[in-house]
């Protein structure tokens, strides 16, 4: 583990991240698979993390803008919930702009405030940290460039007193039904006081065509995306991915209530990939599947979060009830 500290801003690397973010391992395994698949955590290298900010700024992306008004609309109510001054943090911070709003409302009611974000993007981190205390002259940063679990460890004895969790932009849909409850189980064991709580982004079910547009915008900026994970095979693994030989598809598995992504090949083709050793073989039409993002039914939501330790307290929801966040107390 390496900590750097400069002024207000404390950077903790953990050792324990190179292990587990293992990119090798992981497109080897995935790539030998059948079907194949890529994880959807590696996306977020530098040009991964850039690309998705332009995506949350799309018109077809509601997520972003909706949780936003969520936010503006209830922040200023949900700060005013803790009766003492609490610690903020965030799971995956990318820019934080969403979290200045209850960064905002938070220091309105007291004098100083400690935000930590966990990000496995330490680029991200750095990169919002700095931004962060340049605007707000009494706000602390102690960032964790982790995976989740690991980092939920190490703030779980760093951080005393109340705390408020963030995990925003529905990131928890990500995850496969039977892996969301157990994360989420660690989630609420790390919040030990009485008076901490967890704010929890969760989409909701929607009608198709609006769901496919949103993750496959008219830019194609999604699909630049998405087939920014074989450019970075390519750079980082020495594979000669012929970029022009795979497309990006988003569709919707209405049973499953997810979207899916994948990267489709155009053609049959061999790719190699050197640091690998490895010769991949697709077939025309293949598909690489890459990510899910489900999506919830708004009455399932407190069941879910009480089978992951949780109690819901209060729901917020956008007019239309196209997102909902989600105030929860961990159950004792």
């Amino acid at each position: 583990m390496t900590t750097r500290d400069t002024n207000r801003f404390t950077l903790i690397e953990t050792e324990v991240q190179f292990a587990l973010d293992n990119f090798a391992s992981d497109v080897s395994q995935g790539l030998l698979a059948m079907p194949k698949t890529l994880p959807c955590r590696h996306f977020y290298n530098q040009r991964g993390s850039e690309l998705f900010e332009t995506i949350c700024q799309l018109p077809e992306y509601y997520l972003t803008r909706t949780e936003t008004e969520i936010i503006t609309a209830h922040a200023t109510e949900i700060a005013s919930l803790f009766d003492e001054p609490v610690s903020l943090i965030e799971l995956g911070s990318g820019s934080a702009i969403k979290t200045q709003l209850i960064i905002e409302a938070l220091l309105a009611h007291q004098p100083n405030l400690l935000f930590a974000p966990i990000d496995i993007s330490q680029s991200a981190l750095e990169e919002s940290a700095l931004e962060l205390l340049a605007t707000y002259k009494n706000l602390e940063v102690l960032g964790v460039a982790a995976p989740y679990e690991v980092g939920l460890a190490h703030l779980q004895h760093k951080i005393s007193g109340p705390r408020l969790a963030l995990w925003l932009g529905s990131s928890v849909g990500n995850f496969q039904p039977e892996e969301a409850i157990p994360f989420l189980r660690e989630v609420a064991n790390s919040l030990s006081g009485e008076a901490d709580r967890l704010l929890i982004g969760m989409d909701l079910h929607k009608d198709r065509q609006v769901l496919e547009r949103a993750y496959d915008d008219a830019q194609g900026v999604t699909a630049a995306f998405n087939l920014n994970l074989l450019d970075r095979i390519n750079r980082e693994l020495g594979g000669n991915f012929d970029m022009s030989g795979f497309a990006h598809r988003a569709l919707y598995d209405e049973d499953r209530g997810r979207i899916e992504m994948h990267l489709l090949s155009l053609s049959a083709q061999t790719v190699n990939i050197d640091n690998l050793q490895l010769d991949i073989a697709f077939v025309a039409g293949e598909h690489t599947h890459t990510e899910n993002s489900h999506k919830y039914r708004i009455e399932n939501i407190p069941g879910l979060l009480e089978a992951a330790g949780f109690e819901l307290e209060k729901q917020f929801t956008d007019q239309l009830q196209r997102f909902s966040l989600n105030l929860a107390r961990p159950l004792r």
